[in-house]
């Protein structure tokens, strides 16, 4: 009888410089808004960064915890919606 080798999976490290750089970038995608406003009277804001945000954590197969990622896209997320910034398009 013979044992077989056990597979083992390899591990990707990241160093802390990659895992601040993503850090980073969810912040910054996470806080990015089109605002759509028709005139003086009417706003739509659509949470962009927000939504790219979650294509790339869903799809992210590094160390970085999923929960992690989606919490800092939704706390730039709501701070982005208060601050003057992000993409404004007038109709």
């Amino acid at each position: 009888m013979t044992m077989g080798k056990k597979n083992k999976k390899e591990k990707n490290i990241e160093s802390d410089s990659v895992y601040f750089l993503k850090i980073v970038l969810y912040l910054v995608m996470g806080s990015m808004w089109l605002k759509v406003t028709k005139g003086d009277t009417s706003q739509i804001p659509i949470p962009l960064g927000f939504i790219l945000g979650m294509a790339f954590a869903t799809h992210e197969h590094f160390q970085t915890d999923k929960k992690i990622e989606l919490a800092i896209l939704l706390i730039a997320m709501l701070v982005g919606f208060w601050a003057p910034f992000g993409i404004y398009i007038m109709l």
